[in-house]
């Protein structure tokens, strides 16, 4: 990627280091936190019992006080502040033609787990978005998995990442995210699942949809980028997960979507940079 033009945004917040909203040193368990995450994990297609597993699973943390936190200007913080900017630049322009204004959320920097208004937000559920406080929570160490476990390597695949999570902030501006929400609540578990994977469909699309403008805008898009991308977005396929972690994949229990319809919806959202394009609710086939 090439940020040649593009500014730093200062809507990060930095909690590395054990400070900033960091958790108390010590002690496991399920608490009032890791339970109301596992309800919003459910609300975007989570399975909760992942949440509560790895709380109670988890190893203690370190009885001594954490070392202070990597400076402000380091490369992988700038390296985020470039990126949060170029959402924050494309999305205000996307809503000011669509008649509306742009909210940008703030991404929160954090190590291991952290307070979150939807409970206690851990690393090991990778990154997620919090609709309760309208933040983006990430654990950078995320991005070494991201390579080495999912041999997703690259700049512009951690870009995807953000870029996803910034798609459901979208969503939750536009009201999207609540009307899913209240048909999953109607909805039995099958046709649920099926609900949560056109909503992460529709952030793959969104992160498409962003990198069109941004690219068009600001130039900031090399050889190879786009392949990063998705290979990230095919890594993270609900198939290749459950396969990887047993063996085989059971399509009704998805609540991503396949490895193919994430890259599907991610080019779709490229192609066109339209935000009409994203409509998987309507879409007949994914």
């Amino acid at each position: 990627m090439r940020f040649d033009n593009s500014r730093e945004s200062n809507n990060v917040e930095d909690r590395r280091g054990g400070g900033g909203g960091g958790l108390p040193i010590g002690g496991r368990g399920i608490g009032v936190g890791t339970i109301v995450l596992a309800l919003v994990a459910m609300y975007f297609g989570v399975d909760p019992s992942v949440v509560l597993n790895q709380a109670t699973n988890a190893p203690a943390p370190s009885a001594v006080s954490r070392p202070a936190g990597p400076p402000a200007n380091d490369a992988e913080t700038k390296f985020v502040r470039h990126v949060l900017a170029e959402t924050e630049d494309t999305w205000q322009q996307i809503f000011q033609q669509n008649g509306k204004q742009y909210a940008a959320p703030t991404l929160v920097l954090f190590e291991g787990r952290t307070r979150t208004a939807c409970g206690t937000g851990q690393a090991a559920m990778g990154p997620f978005y919090c609709p309760g406080d309208q933040k983006v929570y990430i654990d950078l160490a995320f991005y070494q998995e991201l390579k080495s476990r999912y041999k997703a390597p690259g700049d512009f695949a951690q870009a995807y990442v953000i870029a996803h999570e910034v798609g459901h902030h979208v969503q939750n501006l536009l009201g999207i995210s609540d009307k899913v929400q209240a048909a999953r609540q109607r909805a039995g578990e099958r046709e649920a699942n099926a609900l949560s994977v056109r909503l992460e469909l529709q952030a793959d699309c969104l992160a498409g949809v962003w990198a069109k403008n941004a690219d068009a805008a600001r130039g900031i898009l090399e050889a190879g980028d786009v392949e990063e991308a998705l290979t990230a977005a095919s890594a993270i396929g609900d198939d290749n997960l459950q396969k990887q972690a047993q063996g085989y994949a059971v399509p009704d229990s998805f609540t991503h979507g396949s490895a193919d319809q994430r890259m599907r919806w991610f080019k779709r959202g490229m192609a066109s940079g339209q935000l009409g394009v994203c409509n998987t609710f309507q879409a007949k086939a994914l």
